[in-house]
């Protein structure tokens, strides 16, 4: 399976976006409008960093920040790493674990195109063996269409 086929099957199919101006209580209510763990930072169009749910409490609460107060450019995480539409998921999960990271912004031939997390990609792997067993099922039952 590959990352286009994950964000043609994501129940929101949107890219949320901010500024590296924008508040940091701000994002959060972005972010807890909308039900996701983290937003993308753009200026004139391109990725220049992401702020997380692990950005706001690493680097805003645990170090006494006020989220008014602070803006996302001050605590987002500017060395973002993007997949390509065509990468393998199996990639993707391999670059989550080494670099303990949850979101990944992706690109085709370099344009942003949207956004995968950790359990956008575990929802795809078990409709794919759902789908699997579908077929194993029917084929031992004699049925491999039903």
């Amino acid at each position: 399976m590959q990352v286009y086929q994950v964000l043609a099957n994501k129940s929101i199919d949107a890219i949320f976006s901010i500024t590296k101006e924008t508040t940091v209580f701000h994002a959060l209510e972005l972010m807890a409008e909308k039900n996701i763990g983290a937003v993308l930072v753009l200026e004139d169009g391109e990725l220049i960093g992401i702020f997380s749910e692990r950005d706001y409490a690493r680097k805003v609460i645990l170090l006494g920040r006020a989220s008014r107060d602070t803006l996302v450019e001050e605590v987002m995480t500017n060395r973002v790493i993007t997949v390509e539409t065509d990468q393998k998921i199996e990639d993707c999960m391999q670059i989550m674990s080494d670099k303990h990271i949850r979101h990944l912004p992706v690109n085709r031939k370099g344009e942003l195109v949207g956004i995968i997390s950790i359990n956008d990609i575990v929802s795809a792997i078990i409709r794919e063996q759902k789908a699997h067993i579908k077929s194993l099922e029917g084929y031992i039952s004699g049925t491999p269409y039903a």
